[in-house]
């Protein structure tokens, strides 16, 4: 039984309204912007994203990432992205307005909604996969490469969440995470913390998983 509900995406921005519109463009979303932050809207809750406004820039690589389908690379140069590795993979290696890696697939046929995947470095990526795989009570597929992934997560608009092995630990606040619908406590007993619980100022609770990263729980 799964102890979660995947809800929507967010994404930390200096400039909420620029890249809120280099996102909208790049995952085929609609704006919906408030004070403060850009809401990207699309054809389900579960294809929301949000572009909250912090006062920090980005200082180190993003430890989750999106992937995303593509006709070519050019489009995300012309929205604003920079190539950063066009060579060692099968993809290439971009970073938005503000620096945050992305990595672009390039397909003959592109779908409305552009993303992908949600990529995620790991210290232990079969372990922090499994965890996902049993809040999600989905299927986690283990590649012999070392990296893992979870897939068929019920009500989640992109195909999988992908968690690769990197050397480095986490140092930083991630600028990307998931929201899910979940009781915190049930997460907490599931191995999670409470980084701040829900309170008069904001109606979720923020949390980690057993690697550090960041999620936000909103509870019915």
């Amino acid at each position: 039984m799964a102890l979660a509900r995947f809800k929507d995406l967010c994404i930390d921005a200096v400039d909420a309204d620029r890249l809120g519109r280099f996102w909208a463009t790049g995952l085929g979303l609609r704006p919906d912007s408030r004070p403060g932050l850009a809401h990207l809207v699309g054809p389900s809750e579960q294809h929301g994203l949000w572009v909250n406004t912090v006062p920090e820039a980005k200082t180190v690589k993003h430890r989750v990432h999106l992937d995303v389908h593509a006709r070519s690379v050019a489009e995300y140069e012309r929205l604003g992205a920079t190539v950063l590795d066009a060579e060692s993979f099968r993809w290439t290696v971009m970073a938005d307005p503000e620096g945050g890696e992305f990595c672009v697939f390039v397909r003959d046929e592109v779908p409305d909604y552009r993303l992908y995947e949600v990529g995620v470095d790991a210290v232990d990526s079969s372990a922090i996969a499994h965890w996902w795989g049993q809040v999600f009570d989905a299927p986690v597929v283990h590649d012999e490469r070392g990296f893992s992934w979870v897939h068929r997560i019920k009500g989640m608009p992109f195909e999988s969440l992908d968690f690769a092995p990197v050397a480095e630990p986490k140092t930083a606040k991630n600028r990307i995470h998931w929201d899910v619908q979940a009781a915190a406590d049930a997460l907490v007993a599931a191995g999670a913390r409470v980084l701040r619980a829900r309170d008069d100022e904001i109606g979720w609770t923020v949390m980690a998983d057993p690697e550090g990263n960041e999620f936000c729980a909103f509870s019915d």
